[in-house]
């Protein structure tokens, strides 16, 4: 099997979609890892039929795993391999209930506080500070903060959306004297042997810094919990997340304990 041609097609049909980049990338490779599974059984897509596309999805047992390689595999049987009745029977998992963890906001300035690496201190800040995507803050450029009007352009995130997000004043200060001492070129956050950090490297910084069991996304549901609590209205919220719907920003107020401690319970 070609795989490498099979590729080069969905990553053609997704870019006439304007799909992002990120999509893109994430897409052609749960792609690629599907048609390597079955390259010794199958010539082409089309010999692979329905009962082993199960197989192979029923092999993650992560939900939101399996529903992202069903998205990323139906899209290309529909776009690109002319078949999208080959999933008229597979659909979608149902969801997992499961609230989204949070890191307690004093343990976490505590933490930052004693960062001494001003471009660590940086990138952990400015990710609890403004609850940004792990893609979208390594994809940040230097020209993408605008210390006049105090905020911060997220261009062609998920969904291929362009939205703001505030920058706090200690933020932009953190990023000063980064910016002094590191001179990064072109994007924000230069990786130590190319011109972009990681994602892979801003995940070991937060387990380096605030422990093992933590990772960069909880640093975005921490924002916005903090926000909520705050007092700040949920549609500010879900304009700083960048979500498309109001039920995934409504999330947060099931995960606030403060709002919780307000509620005047019966005895």
């Amino acid at each position: 099997m070609n795989i490498g041609k099979y590729i080069e097609m969905y990553s053609n049909d997704l870019r006439l979609k304007n799909y992002s980049n990120n999509t893109i990338n994430n897409y052609t490779s749960q792609v690629t890892l599907f048609l390597k599974h079955f390259e010794s059984v199958a010539n082409k897509p089309s010999e692979i039929n329905e009962s082993k596309i199960k197989g192979w999805l029923l092999s993650t047992d992560s939900i939101n795993s399996r529903k992202h390689k069903l998205s990323a595999i139906k899209l290309f049987y529909s776009l690109t391999g002319k078949q999208p009745l080959k999933f008229r029977y597979i659909e979608y998992p149902r969801s997992e209930k499961r609230l989204p963890k949070v890191i307690d906001k004093d343990f976490l300035l505590d933490k930052i506080s004693k960062i001494e690496n001003i471009k660590h201190k940086s990138i952990i800040s400015l990710a609890f500070s403004t609850g940004l995507r792990v893609s979208e803050l390594i994809n940040l450029k230097i020209e993408d903060i605008d210390s006049k009007r105090m905020i911060i352009n997220i261009n062609q995130a998920k969904g291929n959306k362009d939205r703001i997000v505030p920058l706090s004043e200690n933020v932009l200060n953190l990023l000063r004297q980064y910016y002094k001492e590191y001179k990064p070129n072109e994007y924000l956050f230069n990786g130590q042997f190319s011109n972009k950090y990681t994602s892979n490297s801003c995940n070991k910084l937060v387990k380096k810094y605030l422990g093992n069991e933590y990772h960069m996304h909880l640093l975005r549901h921490s924002c916005f919990t903090s926000l909520l609590e705050s007092g700040v209205d949920l549609r500010i919220i879900q304009s700083i997340a960048g979500h498309s719907s109001s039920k995934t920003t409504e999330i947060y107020t099931h995960v606030s304990t403060n709002l919780l401690k307000k509620v005047p319970t019966p005895c």
